[in-house]
């Protein structure tokens, strides 16, 4: 490359970075003079950012650059001169000169000709031609502006200090380095060097705590030596009353003056490793700080473009819209960011295709004729938040159940039967749509469920929220970073597991008592509904540890509607940890989303919540759910034998269940073949007493199981059934019966014998 032409590259490069600046400021300036057309400092800023576009595209000799920008700039001129009152019209046609700046400012554009340019020109010169004031722009394309990636700027000039830019291929010119406004250089970094730093500083700041077990064990000699000490003093006090030989008296000072020496070395080094500890402390957290910092990015920078969308959208639907954003420069972690310009953007669409009504409606039901989108960004512990609400019409609840009902999704009568929150639920199924024609905006079903996927991929949670005729409300949190959990760390067979806060809704403390059997599951009560409860260690497939402490520690865990108290063996604390991925190489292991080091070094696994809700579904199906137990029964395992009763009638459950209980027996029961196929396997039994014909399991199939279990197969079956017919009795003994009893001869004496028979009394 010749110098003419690196000089020329810079030049180029400095018009396309002072475009993005610009057009950056005519778009929010154009958006404020569409709704107050008068706004002289508004009219100002845009008339300068045009000019100097102008000049700057001279400078290069971009002469398109020239002919777009001097237009738009007559035409502000016109504005601020009162010689022109900005219409639509006039707001639609700067605003399609801005992208059409954009474009011809972009390093290798060539979508740009000089038939583009010419019409624009001409299109303007309409406009700003007395005699044809009104003219309206050409009509847009919406597929365009609904399907094509919409056009922003990139990152801004004024960028945080050292931020961080993803790898990308090589670009025909670099751009050079700049200044912020306060005159501090900024540097490029690749995100993956970026990345090798945090990693880098948040394992220093793990080193760094191991330093604590240290100091701990010095603290604890040299209180051992102060006792050392006085116990040496105590003993010259009784020594003094002795005749002592010169020896034994020089054997006791020196025995005195060595532990007087040691005592205050084990003083300095205690004292200076405690102020190293925190030196370094101090120093490993702000550099993790720094580096985290590196990452974060204003909320701001995935808004470049939304509140031009909006408006173009609602124009080209036929409404009024206006978006009002809150707290843009929250700051969030990079790659959080940029996987949330995509489900903000189907938000926004959704909001306003879906929830803003047209003027006329708005204004036949007492609203103004303008609906509001108004976007909330906030930090709430330790979390992002985000609240996208409308004051549209809401969701339309009986074509909703309708729509369910005709896509075959559930019945009538179930639908009939759902709550608000369990109907909106169904608006994140792939593919639903409450639209009956595909158009350009709406139809195809994709939106929310692709919104659904993205949040969950960040281990956060959406919940929509409804009010007939006054909107809706889409509630987000995410995490600010990536590279941080705030977790719930718990103990399941004597190792560390996380539960991110995120999907945490409280922990509980259960007492034996509070567990209920309910449809052959376990439950207990949870703020007004049945919880199910499931055991962490069979879910991670880990043996659960012994313990005599009969209280149930319990997570309970949300994923929307999905809710369950995961029982673990002890509750660690909160912690915030920096996320570890897993070896490429080990895949994706089930129930498990990466790894982590505790204060004191030790590793910790972060659970995948949905993961594990997956999990639970898939024992739920097959039946492979374990009962969970830990009530503490060692004296009565040596003093009463234990029999399980399995029937799905309430009557004869009971029934058998007291005779037994009379006769000193202790007995549990389950409701079918799948809940007493658990129990076996959870519990410690002497004997299956169970009927034939039940629902999900019948008899013959758990007798079969138990056969061919080798933990279980020694253990005595009895086989209780209406059914007496010979083919009956050789079918339940062939499966493994010990014994065939017939309900329709069954009498006290006749099962207590029959007991008594197969495993004897109920004492031991």
């Amino acid at each position: 490359m010749t110098p003419e032409q690196m000089r020329d590259a810079s030049l180029l490069e400095l018009f396309s970075l002072e475009a993005e600046a610009q057009t950056q400021v005519l778009n929010a300036g154009l958006l404020a003079l569409e709704r107050n057309p008068t706004q002289a400092d508004q009219l100002e800023a845009c008339m300068r950012a045009a000019h100097s576009l102008k000049g700057a595209a001279r400078i290069v000799g971009v002469d398109a650059g020239v002919s777009v920008s001097h237009v738009m700039e007559d035409c502000l001129v016109s504005a601020q001169e009162g010689r022109l009152y900005l219409q639509p019209e006039h707001i639609d046609a700067l605003l399609q000169g801005t992208d059409l700046l954009m474009r011809i400012a972009t390093p290798g554009s060539d979508n740009v000709g000089p038939a583009d340019i010419d019409a624009y020109v001409t299109l303007m010169n309409g406009l700003l031609d007395p005699a044809n004031a009104h003219v309206a722009p050409p009509e847009f394309d919406v597929s365009q502006l609904l399907l094509a990636p919409m056009p922003h700027a990139p990152a801004p000039l004024l960028e945080p200090l050292l931020q961080a830019e993803p790898e990308v291929t090589p670009e025909p010119m670099r751009r050079p380095q700049r200044l912020t406004e306060s005159g501090e250089r900024v540097l490029r970094v690749t995100a993956q060097r970026l990345n090798s730093l945090l990693d880098l500083s948040s394992k220093s700041l793990v080193e760094t705590q191991r330093l604590k077990p240290y100091l701990v064990t010095l603290q604890r000699l040299k209180r051992m030596q102060g006792s050392n000490l006085r116990a040496m003093d105590t003993l010259s006090e009784h020594l003094k009353t002795m005749v002592l030989s010169h020896e034994a008296e020089e054997a006791l000072a020196d025995a005195r003056r060595i532990l007087t020496e040691s005592q205050r070395l084990l003083s300095e080094q205690t004292a200076e490793l405690d102020e190293f500890c925190w030196q370094a402390g101090q120093r490993a957290q702000l550099l993790y700080d720094t580096a985290l910092a590196c990452r974060m990015r204003p909320f701001a920078d995935v808004l470049v473009g939304q509140e031009r969308m909006v408006r173009d959208l609602g124009r080209a639907l036929g409404k009024q819209i206006r978006l009002e954003i809150e707290g843009e420069k929250t700051q969030v972690d990079r790659d959080v960011l940029e996987k949330l310009e995509a489900p903000l953007i189907h938000l926004l669409r959704n909001a306003v295709d879906h929830g803003i009504e047209t003027p006329e409606q708005r204004l036949l039901a007492g609203k103004p004729a303008e609906g509001l989108i108004r976007l909330r960004i906030s930090h709430q512990a330790g979390l992002l938040v985000l609240e996208l609400s409308d004051d549209g019409a809401g969701v339309d609840l009986d074509r909703l159940r309708r729509t369910i009902v005709e896509r075959q999704l559930s019945t009538e009568s179930t639908v009939a039967q759902l709550s608000e929150e369990e109907l909106l639920t169904f608006l994140f199924l792939p593919g639903f749509s409450l639209r009956d024609i595909v158009t350009e905006v709406s139809g195809r079903g994709v939106g929310l469920d692709a919104v659904q996927h993205m949040v969950r991929l960040l281990r956060g949670a959406i919940v929509l929220e409804h009010t007939a005729q006054r909107g809706s409300r889409f509630h987000l949190e995410v995490p600010l970073t990536l590279s941080v959990v705030r977790s719930l760390v718990v103990e399941v067979a004597d190792e560390a597991y996380a539960f991110p806060l995120a999907h945490i809704e409280r922990m509980r403390d259960l007492q034996p008592d509070e567990i209920v059997q309910l449809e052959g599951r376990q439950h207990f009560w949870h703020e007004g509904r049945h919880v199910g409860l499931v055991a962490a260690s069979q879910l991670l497939q880990r043996q659960p540890s012994q313990s005599d402490d009969e209280t149930l520690k319990v997570v309970v865990i949300r994923e929307r509607d999905a809710v369950y108290g995961v029982a673990v063996e002890r509750f660690i604390g909160e912690r915030t940890l920096v996320v570890l991925p897993l070896d490429p190489r080990l895949g994706k292991v089930q129930d498990i989303a990466a790894g982590a080091l505790l204060d004191d070094g030790s590793p910790v696994l972060i659970v995948d919540v949905e993961d594990m809700l997956r999990s639970v579904d898939k024992l739920l199906n097959t039946g492979r759910l374990e009962r969970i137990d830990r009530r503490n029964r060692h004296t009565a395992e040596l003093t009463r034998k234990r029999i399980l009763v399995v029937d799905d009638s309430l009557t004869v459950r009971e029934l058998q269940r007291k005779l037994l209980l009379n006769r000193g027996y202790e007995v549990a029961v389950a409701v079918d073949g799948m809940d007493g196929w658990n129990a076996l396997r959870a519990e410690h039994f002497d004997l299956l007493i169970t009927d034939i014909d039940m629902p999900r399991m019948d008899g013959i199939e758990l007798v079969t199981l138990l056969r061919r279990d080798s933990r279980l197969q020694s253990m005595p079956v009895m086989v209780v059934s209406y059914k007496d017919r010979e083919e009956d009795r050789r079918r339940g003994l062939d499966a493994g019966a010990d014994y065939y009893l017939a309900k329709a001869s069954f009498h006290d004496d006749a099962l207590l014998d029959a007991v008594v028979e197969l495993i004897g009394g109920a004492q031991t």
